[in-house]
This record gives C-alpha cells, structure tokens and sequence, in this order.
C-alpha cells in the first residue's frame, strides 16, 4: 500500500528519489545495500552533500539550516532516503545534540556548535549510560564540580556507539549530589581530545566494534561549555530522547529488509507459514508508517509526542522481528557467518544474517528499554 500523494507532494517525492540516488555515491549506497558496516568517511560524505543541498537537517529551525516541510514531507524524505540505501544522517548530530542545542543553548553555543553539527565537521557522541545508569539514566554518577570559569569531570560512560570516531561528546553529569535524582543533573560539551578523556573499546557479540566506555579522569570543562542552566538538563535529556525515539522507528529501512527477504526467500514462499509471516510484519509496518505520521503530525513545537514511545517500542520490535526471519530464511548457512567472500559459495546474505540478528538485539535496549517505554506509555498515555 502507497499512501496518496497530492501532485506538489509527489513531485517533492521524485525529487528526494532522484536526489539520493544520483547524488550519493553508489559505493556507499552498495555498502548499505548489503548490509555492510560503513566507514567513517563514508558516513561524512553522505552526510555533507546532503548538507550541501540543505536536506540533512529539515528538523532543526530554518535559521540553523532547516526546512520547514510538513510532517509527511519529512516521512517522504526518510523514506525515500532509505528506499535508496543512503544512511542517514548522523543521529547523535542530527536528532540529538543539534536541536538540543538549537532549543536550550545560547546564542554564542548555537553559532559555534550548530554550521559544524549540521555538516558533521564534528561527529559527537552520546554520553549518557552508565554501568549503572542505563535504562535508569538518573542514577548516573558521573560528577562535575565547579572550579573557577572551569568544571572538573570524573567519571565513566558505557555503551557510547561510535565513540571511537568522536570529536566531541555531550555528557550528561551530576552537579548537585545532594538534590533529587533528576534535578541535579547538568550537561555539558566536551572536546574528546581534552586531557583526562580516554576511551576504550567493547567488543560486541557479533565480533564488531561499535560501542566503547569512555572514562573522565580530571577532565577541566569551560563553563561556557554547559548547555542551558545547570541542574536542569534532566529536561533536556528528556527533550532529546523523545527526538531519538521517533528516529529509532526507521520504517523505511525495515520496509526495504523486508522486500529483500522476500527476494531472498524465492521458492520458501510457497509455504504458507513463511508467506503469512511476510503478510503479517508488512502488515504491521503499515500500521507502524501511519502511527509515525500521527505523531509527527502531532508534535508541537519540534516537541516529540509522548507517543514516540510507541513508536520506539514497536519499531525496534519489528527490526528484530525481520532479522529473525532472514535468519531462519538463511538456515543452516546462517552458521557460516562471518566467512570470508572466497572462503564459501554461500549467498552473502546468508553470511551476513547471523551477525545482523545479533547486532539488532541491542535495538529494544538503546533510546530507552522496551520496559522503560511500556512505563512511560502506561503513566502518559493511558494514565495508568
């Protein structure tokens, strides 16, 4: 099913379409296509022509490079960026930090962090887990204390995805140990190459390297550096989260995996069990696309609804729901994951499905656990 799409909308449409597969490099396009980890630089590039063209930031307000495009212009975007095989722009600067800054930092913040967020010339991180602060990030206890025009940080951060190509990372640390959780909380700018910042590697399941632990030993931070007022940024984390939510509901990329099981599946989809779970999850992204128009369409202010948890919830459900059909499509050769080109004849994504499967069980966990969003849909939503 196609949603209807007035003339201006489709032509809009077309343009993104032909915009993101004329524009973007076919080796990286290749690379996302078959589900290949990509580089670094392969993430800027994408990410700065799209910037170049003024299509990387459409959220953020338009003094800072963004568009005011309606909520299903914005689906269409994503949707066609990711029926295209182009990686999205770098959520940590785009979703997260970026309209953080856009909302609650000063004027002199927005002019030096903003241009540079939007055109990835610095690739942030994310500094908020903690080994026992993850779904209960108020917890955390990662502390700053205040030493003349400077803080002085100590502390650790886990889980922090990418930080190893980090030049900047927004941190989260407790300021006021005496107030509540929540209220004693500030976040501040951190440059990664300060004195004291070491981060070091975690090896994951699927044998990659895509989160690390940074450790904070001493680190002197700026004043200047402290995004809106402090002990107040339990709002701004909240803030953000409800931005990453909405994003970590890719229905586009999950749609395209889909389409390519059922390529991958040939003949297995004479069997009436295996065709009916192809009906079923297209089913439910169906419903999961209309839920994201909802509350994009309901958000005000560029403040996420509080149904982003829905979305959350239920799209990182079905990511891992379509890994596990590719496995179990796969069989056997699933077990050959990880072998080299030349080292099987085996199709390669029967090579790859496995250590896609494991990669995507972080999905319920990152962006708040699944248990966290079922609380928060409980307390906001149903007034349970």
């Amino acid at each position: 099913m196609q949603l209807a799409l007035s003339a201006e909308d489709a032509e809009f449409r077309d343009e993104m379409r032909e915009f993101f597969t004329t524009k973007i490099p076919q080796r990286i396009r290749d690379a996302v296509r078959d589900r290949r980890e990509l580089t670094r630089e392969d993430l800027v590039e994408s990410m700065q022509i799209m910037n170049a063209a003024g299509i990387a930031v459409p959220n953020w307000p338009a003094e800072w490079g963004g568009r005011d495009w309606s909520s299903l212009r914005r689906h269409i975007w994503h949707e066609e960026m990711q029926r295209a095989y182009v990686p999205a722009p770098l959520a940590f600067n785009a979703s997260m930090i970026g309209p953080v800054i856009a909302q609650f930092g000063s004027q002199e913040m927005k002019e030096r962090f903003l241009p540079a967020t939007a055109n990835l010339d610095i690739w942030w991180s994310q500094g908020f887990s903690e080994p026992d602060a993850g779904s209960d990030l108020a917890s955390l206890k990662c502390r700053a204390e205040r030493d003349g025009d400077e803080y002085v940080v100590n502390g650790q951060k886990t889980w922090t995805t990418l930080g190893q190509y980090g030049d900047w990372i927004f941190n989260l640390v407790r300021t006021d140990p005496e107030a509540k959780k929540q209220a004693g909380i500030s976040m501040l700018l951190i440059d990664m190459k300060s004195p004291g910042v070491e981060v070091r590697p975690i090896e994951l399941i699927d044998g990659g390297h895509e989160v690390n632990e940074v450790w904070f030993t001493d680190v002197r931070v700026p004043v200047e550096n402290l995004v809106g007022e402090e002990n107040r940024a339990w709002d701004y984390a909240k803030f953000l989260l409800g931005n990453e939510r909405v994003g970590v509901a890719p229905v586009g990329a999950t749609k395209r995996t889909l389409a390519q099981a059922k390529e991958w599946a040939g003949p297995l989809l004479e069997d009436p069990l295996v065709a009916s779970r192809f009906v079923e999850l297209e089913n439910e992204l169906l419903a999961l696309e209309l839920t994201a128009l909802r509350v994009v369409a309901h958000s005000a202010d560029g403040k996420p609804h509080p149904a982003s948890s829905v979305l959350k919830l239920k799209g990182t459900e079905l990511q891992q729901a379509v890994t596990e059909l590719v496995v179990d499509l796969a069989g056997p050769a699933s077990l050959a994951s990880g072998a080299a080109d030349d080292a099987t004849d085996l199709p390669w994504w029967t090579r790859r499905s496995t250590p896609v499967y494991l990669n995507f069980r972080k999905a319920s966990i990152y962006g708040g656990s699944n248990e966290v969003q079922r609380q928060i849909i409980a307390r906001t939503i149903l007034g349970l």
